[in-house]
């Protein structure tokens, strides 16, 4: 059983930055692929980015690519979410989620419990 605890939300202004990050627990961290999705009011939840598990290797959905980034730290067992040039349509609540796969689906194995992102105009 995974435990994935998302934090770093909050008010931006647009053009801000903002990092969140995704801790987990209770699994051999470098077994998992892990996962940013985002929830908007009124719409469907979303693929965000993903990086690979033992690699560095990120993809990103194209409405944020050069904006954000996925990293992690293997030794904290956190995966980092930045997030650059932010504007109103980014806001949403974050997700965090882990596969046991060298990709992300749409329906991981594991899911946090949500962050609130909210960037002003």
């Amino acid at each position: 059983q995974v435990q994935l605890v998302e934090s770093g939300g909050g008010l931006v202004e647009a053009g801000g930055s903002l990092r969140l990050s995704c801790a987990a627990s209770g699994a051999p961290f470098s077994s998992y692929t892990m996962g940013w999705f985002r929830q908007a009011p009124g719409k469907e939840r979303e693929f965000v980015g993903s990086i690979v598990r033992s690699s560095s290797f990120t993809t990103y959905v194209g409405s944020v690519k050069g904006r954000f980034t996925i990293t992690k730290d293997s030794a904290k067992n956190t995966v980092y979410l930045q997030m650059n040039s932010l504007k109103p349509e980014d806001t949403a609540v974050y997700y965090c989620a882990a596969e046991r796969r060298s990709f992300i689906t749409i329906t991981p194995d594991y899911w946090g419990q949500g962050t609130q992102v909210t960037v002003s105009s």
